[in-house]
């Protein structure tokens, strides 16, 4: 067992590099790479504190920054966040470990982990993780939590650890926009809501 995430022990060398490029191309190219950003901007007031939780190069960050809100985006990766301070000004962005985040900042509206956060979290720690990202919302807050069901950590096992974490189950999407929740979805988009 490791506490590294699968994000640096599952990937290769440069992928960090590769992935940061492959945003900015993407960006470059007019590609619309707001979709999440929308959704969590509809979902909660406006001028919300907005934690970004495993934040990557700062895309939906960026976008909830320029739609109003207050936004945090934290990561583990150097490399992703040196990327987002440099693309992005504005958000406050953070190098840190989300199984044992504690920021001093005063409770967040809402948290969003896009970008299939879940499934590059050290193997074992996602009830942490969770658990983390919940004592960083206030009470009546949500987590949003988007991730592929065809990774290594089955959704069975992520509803569990919600219920450990303390989360309550809101709602399901099958994506980003929307499209209900079925059984054999490829992507589920979860709401979740602190008590």
């Amino acid at each position: 067992m490791t506490d590294r995430p699968r994000w640096f022990t599952d990937t290769k060398d440069g992928h960090s590099a590769w992935y940061v490029e492959r945003f900015r191309t993407m960006a470059a190219e007019g590609v619309d790479l707001a979709g999440e950003a929308r959704l969590i901007d509809a979902a909660t007031a406006p001028g919300s504190r907005i934690l970004d939780a495993g934040c990557g190069p700062g895309r939906v960050g960026a976008e909830l920054h320029a739609r109003g809100h207050t936004v945090v985006g934290v990561d583990a990766d150097p490399v992703l966040i040196a990327a987002a301070e440099e693309d992005h000004p504005g958000p406050r962005w953070v190098v840190a470990d989300l199984a044992t985040l504690a920021l001093d900042e005063e409770p967040f509206d809402l948290a969003v982990m896009a970008g299939n956060v879940m499934v590059f979290v050290a193997p074992d720690s996602e009830q942490s993780v969770l658990s983390s990202v919940r004592a960083a919302v206030r009470p009546g807050g949500r987590v949003v939590v988007g991730f592929a069901t065809d990774r290594e950590y089955a959704l069975a096992d992520f509803d569990a650890d919600v219920a450990a974490a303390g989360l309550v189950h809101e709602q399901r999407f099958a994506t980003w926009d929307l499209v209900p929740w079925t059984e054999d979805a490829d992507f589920a988009v979860t709401f979740l809501r602190v008590p």
